[in-house]
């Protein structure tokens, strides 16, 4: 099961209780499903907790039913649809339309006045019409339908809220999407996915811990490039003083750096350092291994 999926599972979970709210969450439902209109209104969904979920919604916002309920022996797609002139009348009245008069849709806001209302109102839009990535991927939610109305009634909704989201268009459709993750967990946490909010924090968590290893295995690598190149100059100047005048030749302090460098060749600045009798600070044995590279010029 997708993230996505499981989120929705978790909304379909939440108590139908005050009579307001079940009518918040069926406007959702509806401005953001495959057709409201006063001939048909029809839901189409994959997921058999949701396709559950809906007659007793219904029941308790409007006291209708659904004319075309599927069987929950189908597998894939489930599509709940209501014909009855009548029935689709009672549900347009409920917001304030009158059936025949509808050319475009609009959020009544005053269906939904209330925050309780208006979170369950984003319930239902996120159940019909919303989306999200694996968190543990990217971190991207989508609520989409094809209302230009619809779209920037549902984005002033969300600002009155105090969220940031951002909009687009793609294909005939109206977008409202997200890409940060607090402003995703605190939108499941508002319409009633806690869990998936948890998730969403936990993925981060982990992201985040996983690319501080990864910087730190980075750092470490390139630090122990460096050395290594270091130490390879030095290498090649203490070998072309070996082979010109000699290591003898050299004052005692810089032999014993050469010397050092010759028996640990990859060692760093502060193993060598606490190498040399008596022990020396890590900026002297890099002055004294410097000065073998400069020695003959």
């Amino acid at each position: 099961m997708s993230f996505s999926s499981e989120t929705k599972a978790e909304l379909c979970r939440v108590p139908i209780q005050k009579h307001c709210c079940a009518l918040a969450e069926a406007y959702g439902i509806l401005l953001y499903c495959n057709m409201f209109t006063a001939d048909e209104i029809r839901i189409v969904t994959s997921s058999l907790l949701f396709a559950e979920r809906l007659p007793k919604l219904f029941k308790r916002a409007f006291n209708v039913g659904f004319d075309c309920v599927p069987s929950t022996d189908i597998v894939g797609k489930q599509t709940l649809s209501i014909t009855n002139r009548e029935h689709i009348r009672q549900i347009f009245a409920a917001y304030g339309y009158e059936a025949k008069g509808i050319l475009a849709h609009h959020v009544n806001l005053g269906a939904i006045e209330e925050n309780c209302c208006k979170a369950s109102f984003l319930r239902g839009v996120f159940l019909a019409g919303g989306s999200i990535t694996n968190p543990s991927k990217s971190y991207h939610l989508e609520l989409v339908t094809d209302h230009y109305n619809v779209s920037r009634e549902t984005f002033s909704i969300l600002l009155e809220l105090g969220f940031s989201p951002k909009d687009a268009s793609r294909g005939g459709n109206y977008v409202i999407y997200f890409k940060q993750s607090e402003a995703i967990e605190d939108f499941f946490t508002l319409i009633g996915a806690p869990v998936s909010a948890m998730d969403i924090m936990s993925a981060k968590v982990e992201k985040d811990m996983r690319n501080a290893v990864n910087r730190r295995v980075n750092c470490d690598s390139a630090n122990a490039d460096k050395i290594v190149l270091a130490a390879q100059d030095q290498l090649e100047a203490i070998r072309r003083i070996e082979r010109t005048s000699g290591l003898d030749e050299l004052p005692d302090k810089l032999r014993e750096a050469a010397l050092l460098r010759i028996a640990n060749p990859e060692a760093s600045l502060t193993d060598l350092a606490a190498l040399a009798i008596p022990p020396v600070s890590k900026s002297c044995i890099s002055h004294r291994l410097r000065r073998l590279t400069e020695y003959l010029g």
